[in-house]
């Protein structure tokens, strides 16, 4: 039996059937060159009930089918579980190809690895496997989860590629190519969209956008459990469908990796090759593949009639996507997006009706259009891939070297990190010294030489320049209040992230290196004096944040001292925990080992509280904590407070209560010592909306009563608007020099405006103004800047802070702390009748340690807060002027985040 493919979108009215398939009669096959489809494989209907395009299938639909097509075929379909969800959704890829590919995947991973490492393959050897290795292509799909047409894309083109004979394209690509097939790298927000959409769906499909249907509530689909953008995952590593596709990825190096998206409805469908600005570590090679891909996708939309575009919007600066990361392992990495139906139907702005059906079919065709590439440019993706490596691999002997100093345990947190990037380092047994500066024992040494070079360049150097002209042509736009072009951050320099002194040195001699390897985890800590008679002291730092915190939630009893002191001879810095013998159960020397082997923080018995300087262990200075009870504003207008539930939970063992927004207006906050406002969403309004007067005021008193009250990003918003009455912070307009004029204007310091501003509205009103004189193009643009604006919106850079030595917010703080800087908001310090200034951002010439920052902002940015404490009655307001716990990376800010979790509680009379 012949079967002709069964046209999948018979349901469409029959005036938009001739836009999805240009064929109104369904009577030419849905791909061009497919002239019949075995009977033999399972149509998705067959199996599902509905043919492609006509539902939004959720995960568990899809797993079915490929199980489906998994037992029909299973000598060309090999599937493959790589991780978990936090929901606990299976993460999985499909591979097809030819019965022989199949049968000897093993063998092909094997000889992948052996190509990818130049050190063990020579060219003669290396030419031997591209001879017989097959090409590869890594179809990655639905990376956001209500980004919903490429997952059932992924199942056309599964379908397509097993049933499919006579059709040449397909030979070609089974015959030469694996495609790896990742349905849904983000099957909790998928599932979460398609509950969405099946419980607001009506009778009949609603093109209408206001329709609630397309109308997602709070927090979307577009996130994972903890409201992570997963595609800017892939420096971080946080989570685990970004972690586990990685190490699937270093499994198996395919030569081409492609993301595929969904963007606006008015739009058309992008492919590579991309915008400016490019990073400059993607090789000139690379750019020009790129171009070969778009080429070949190009030559398929336009004859079927297709609107697309590159070179715009999306850039390949920022190596923290899913389309860049694997730029430097070697491969080729782009992004597709298809204006998105968000529904079954949508109406676009023009009027056209645009079905769901049609946007499966797009990423359907450009999926198809690249491994057709990838099969027809075997040999060259395969040989510029050995000679990426080869060329990386004799990088010569410079390397980066990691300062294990101050902290051991962030650093080798950092180090762990870059080996789940595919990175071997060496760790340095003893002190040594290089490039002029000293190294502590322990330090990690990443050496150049290696193929990964490419990747560790752009992961730890300092700054990453973007193009002269690039830059150039925004400062322009921006001079004429255009939208900068900047997609992402300018900065995110992982060491700097992190708090970690990195330096690149050449030839380093002794410090007993070990032999260059995947680091997988942090050193362990240990407990000195297990039999100490008194107590344990742990050197306040980033681990010993993680030990108080798990030392709390199991309910150990912990001081802290907010001032340094010296015992035994031995420095100990402000902030330092005290564990008493006495204050705990006898099995405390058995718990604290356990978590100092956990956490890595350094633990020290000691058998009496005489000091030599500083407080004693009874002082003023020393404070008890408390477990706070935590709870964290959640719902509407928050953006993604999962960020910060994720760094306390799954990163500090600490519980957090979500609490739905507007139920803090009724709520019965006595219940909490911790309430914590992460950073708003641009669409989903400010905390004033949802709050109001009432809801400020119950926060006030709450506060008063001995609460802490912390504010994240632009949460501070709201902390400082006067209509609320909560901090005294105020968030300034953008500085403009005034004019001679304008100053002769000003009424003298001290007098009220009033009058003045009367006359100015008053003139406003004339029909005629006073004559004014430009004598430049500089005088022209500045005599046209906004008036009584915000500052320009900073797109994302790596700014320093100074933190205040002599306040316990700061305690355990580097100097100087690395911020991540983005959006338009900069506050007024508070005076010393109101607050304190914990961290200030630093002088404007010292500002800058990573990326782009528009000088205007600089200047007005300079010594301003990045974190405000003021209190109000027996408890704390503390503000974070931008959000420490943005995407999961800012290790280095953890400890001040944690400073104002617990050590403010400790520091309130709190009486419940």
């Amino acid at each position: 039996m012949i079967r002709r493919f069964p046209n999948p979108f018979f349901w469409l009215p029959a005036g938009l059937l001739a836009g999805v398939l240009n064929c109104a009669t369904g009577a030419e096959p849905f791909w061009p060159a497919a002239e019949r489809y075995s009977p033999a494989v399972p149509t998705l209907e067959q199996v599902l009930g509905y043919p492609p395009g006509a539902r939004i299938s959720s995960t568990r639909q899809i797993r079915d089918y490929f199980e489906a097509l998994h037992a029909a075929s299973p000598e060309r379909l090999a599937l493959r579980d790589y991780g978990k969800t936090w929901e606990g959704r299976t993460l999985f890829y499909a591979v097809i190809g030819s019965r022989g590919n199949i049968a000897r995947l093993n063998d092909i991973q094997r000889q992948m690895q052996a190509l990818a490492d130049p050190a063990a393959t020579d060219a003669a050897a290396a030419a031997r496997l591209i001879a017989n290795l097959p090409a590869s292509v890594w179809l990655a799909y639905g990376v956001h989860g209500n980004e919903i047409s490429s997952p059932d894309a992924a199942l056309l083109l599964a379908y397509h590629l097993l049933a499919a004979e006579g059709d040449s394209v397909v030979d070609g690509i089974l015959a030469s190519t694996l495609v790896f097939i990742v349905p849904s790298q983000n099957p909790d927000g998928r599932d979460r969209f398609v509950h969405h959409y099946e419980i607001s769906r009506g009778l009949v499909p609603d093109p209408d956008r206001y329709s609630a249907e397309h109308d997602e509530p709070w927090p979307g689909g577009r996130t994972n459990h903890y409201q992570f953008d997963l595609n800017r995952d892939w420096l971080a590593l946080s989570q685990p469908e970004i972690a586990a596709q990685v190490a699937a990825l270093n499994e198996w190096y395919p030569l081409i990796f492609v993301d595929l998206h969904e963007m606006g409805s008015d739009s058309t469908y992008y492919f590579t090759p991309e915008a400016v600005p490019y990073n400059p570590l993607i090789t000139a090679r690379q750019r020009e593949n790129l171009v070969l891909v778009g080429r070949n996708n190009a030559r398929w939309f336009d004859r079927l009639g297709i609107d697309y575009f590159t070179r715009e919007v999306f850039d390949a600066f920022y190596p923290g996507y899913g389309a860049s990361w694997p730029l430097y392992y070697g491969a080729l990495a782009m992004t597709y997006e298809q204006a998105s139906a968000r529904g079954l139907i949508v109406r676009r702005a023009d009027g056209r009706e645009m079905a769901y059906a049609e946007t499966v079919r797009n990423h359907f065709l450009s999926s198809l259009a690249t491994a057709e590439t990838a099969g027809r440019e075997r040999r060259r993706l395969l040989q510029d891939f050995y000679d990426y490596r080869s060329k990386n691999a004799g990088g010569g002997d410079e390397a980066y070297l990691l300062d294990a100093a101050p902290d051991p345990a962030i650093t080798g947190r950092l180090a762990a990190l870059l080996g789940r990037h595919g990175i071997r380092l060496s760790r340095a047994g003893q002190p040594f010294t290089a490039c002029g500066r000293s190294f502590a024992a322990g330090s990690y040494k990443a050496g150049l030489g290696q193929p990964a070079r490419r990747l560790i360049e752009t992961l730890l150097a300092p700054n990453i320049e973007m193009e002269a002209e690039f830059i150039a042509e925004q400062e322009r736009r921006r001079a004429k209040r255009l939208e900068h072009e900047i997609y992402d951050v300018t900065a995110w320099s992982l060491p700097q992230l992190y708090g970690v002194d990195a330096v690149r040195c050449g030839r380093i001699a002794g410090a007993d290196w070990s032999p260059a390897a995947i680091v997988t985890e942090p050193p362990a800590g240990g407990l000195q004096n297990e039999a100490a008679k008194l107590a344990w002291l742990v050197p306040w730092n980033y681990a010993a944040a993680h030990l108080l915190s798990r030392a709390l939630a199991a309910g150990l009893v912990i001081d802290g001292s907010d001032k340094a002191f010296v015992h035994d001879g031995r420095n100990y810095p402000a902030g330092t925990l005290i564990v008493k013998r006495a204050a705990n159960g006898s099995d405390v020397a058995t718990r604290l080992t356990a978590l100092a082997a956990e956490t890595g923080a350094e633990t020290i018995g000691v058998d009496h509280g005489w000091v030599d300087q500083g407080p004693n262990f009874g002082s003023e200075h020393v404070h008890r904590f408390t477990a706070p009870r935590i709870a964290l504003a959640y719902d509407e207008p928050t953006a993604a407070p999962g960020h910060t539930r994720f760094i306390l939970e799954r990163e500090f063992g600490y519980p957090v209560s979500a609490i739905r927004t507007a139920t803090l207006k009724s709520a019965d906050l006595d219940r909490y010592q911790v309430l914590i406002l992460p950073s708003t969403s641009f669409f989903r309004g400010d905390y004033g909306t949802v709050l109001g007067k009432d809801g400020a005021a119950l926060l006030k008193a709450w506060t008063g009563r001995g609460g802490t009250l912390i504010f994240l990003g632009n949460a501070t918003n709201f902390a400082a608007d006067p209509n609320y009455g909560l901090m005294a912070l105020r968030r300034e307009k953008a500085y403009r020099e005034k004019s001679e004029d304008e100053k002769k204007a000003a009424p003298p310091a001290g007098q009220t405006a009033g009058k003045n501003a009367t006359q100015a509205a008053e003139q406003l009103q004339e029909p005629l103004v006073d004559g004014t004189l430009i004598a430049d193009h500089d005088a022209y643009l500045k005599a046209t800047l906004a008036r009584d604006v915000p500052p320009d919106e900073m797109p994302g850079a790596i700014v320093r802070a100074v933190p205040d030595p002599d306040h316990w917010l700061a305690a355990g703080a580097r100097n100087p702390l690395n911020v991540l800087l983005r959006g338009d908001a900069i506050f007024q310090p508070l005076s010393l009748d109101q607050g304190v200034n914990a961290v200030r951002f630093a002088a404007a010439d010292d500002m800058l340690a990573s990326g782009y920052l528009w000088s205007e902002n600089r200047r007005q940015l300079a010594y301003k807060p990045f974190v405000a404490i003021q209190p109000e009655g027996r408890g704390f307001y503390i503000a974070f002027t931008t959000d420490p716990n943005d995407r999961a990376y800012l290790k280095g800010l953890n400890i001040l985040f944690i400073n104002a979790v617990f050590r403010a509680p400790a520091h309130t009379a709190v009486i419940h």
